[in-house]
This record gives structure tokens, sequence and C-alpha cells, in this order.
């Protein structure tokens, strides 16, 4: 069999067996793939993936860094290496991936979420603003953002801005407002739906 179709078929096999939730069978035919194609970068990052999700966090690290070795210009690489800093507590190492990932991709709204995390979890709540308020420009729909920065702001002790938040929520996701009003002690004055 030729290298390529060698690969081919093994990432077929790969990708059958996640369907199939064969998660340790998919690692075993992606290494197959990644001995064919070993310069190839998604190969790693997808074997780190899988190892992620199997909680070997520092195997999914040690790969994805092989993996920006490759190609360090894919922003989302970085933001799934920053996700694994973050996931082991590395909150200094977090950030510098998230950052990263933000100057390749300044329209990555993740990238900007896990960075005011890191920032939040550093308590440097000041600063994880700016990136919660330019992930929800990015993400205005997603309820995430939006629930940290009214924490955010509430932990600042800005409660308008904190009621703002918990008023634009009620448009879209009334329960996480309500929640919030439990949270924060902060009412927007307004009957929320059920």
């Amino acid at each position: 069999m030729s290298p390529a179709l060698g690969a081919w078929f093994n990432r077929m096999m790969a990708i059958c067996s996640t369907l199939l939730k064969r998660d340790a069978m998919a690692i075993e035919y992606w290494e197959k793939v990644r001995a064919l194609r070993p310069t190839d970068p998604e190969v790693v990052a997808t074997i780190a993936h899988l190892k992620a999700a199997a909680g070997m966090r520092r195997e999914a690290i040690a790969l994805i860094n092989q993996a920006l070795a490759m190609d360090s210009n894919r922003a989302a690489y970085w933001f799934n290496l920053g996700f694994l800093h973050q996931e082991e507590d590395e909150q200094a190492e977090a950030l510098d991936c998230f950052e990263r990932a933000i100057r390749l991709d300044p329209k990555l709204d993740r990238a900007f979420y896990g960075k005011a995390l890191s920032l939040i979890k550093l308590g440097r709540i000041d600063q994880a603003i700016e990136p919660l308020k330019r992930n929800t420009e990015l993400q205005p729909m997603s309820p995430y953002g939006w629930y940290q920065l009214a924490h955010a702001y509430h932990r600042l002790g800005e409660t308008k801005k904190v009621a703002r938040v918990i008023k634009t929520l009620t448009g879209f996701e009334p329960k996480v407002a309500r929640q919030l009003e439990r949270e924060t002690g902060v009412r927007v004055g307004v009957d929320l739906p059920s």
C-alpha cells in the first residue's frame, strides 16, 4: 500500500473510531497516520485533541507544542494550548497563548474569553473587562461572556454596569439574567419571563 493510501485508510479508520466513540482506537489510527505524515501539524493537533479529551493533558500540551513547532501561525493551536494550560492552572502560560491566538486571529472570540478567565483567576479583574467586552461583541448571543462580565463588574463594585448586562441578557437568555440577579443581588426592575 502506498504511503498516501495508507494515510487515507488510517485517517478513515480514525474518523470511524471517533464516531463509534472508540477514542483509544482513534488515537492508535491517528498515530499510524502520523507515522506516515510526520510533518503534518493537523495530525499532531488531532491526536492532542483526543488525548486532552481523554484527560491526558500533559501529553496533549506536548503534542500541541510539536504542532506549533511545525506551524506557529495557527491561532486555533495557540488557543488549544492556552486552554490546556488553563486547565492545568498555569494561568501565565495560558495568557501568553491566548494573546498569541488573538494576534493571529483578532476575531477568535473564545481566545478573548479564555484570556479573561485567566486574568480573573490571577485576580486581575479590571484587566478582564476589555477581553470580556470584546468576546461579547464577537459573540453577542452567547451568555458566557456576558455572565463573566457581569460578575467582573460586580467584583469591581460597578452595580449599574451589572444591571446593564443583566438587562441585555433578558432579551435572549432570561434564565441566565435571573441567575445573575440572584448571584449579584442586582435587580434590573423588570419582570423576567419564566
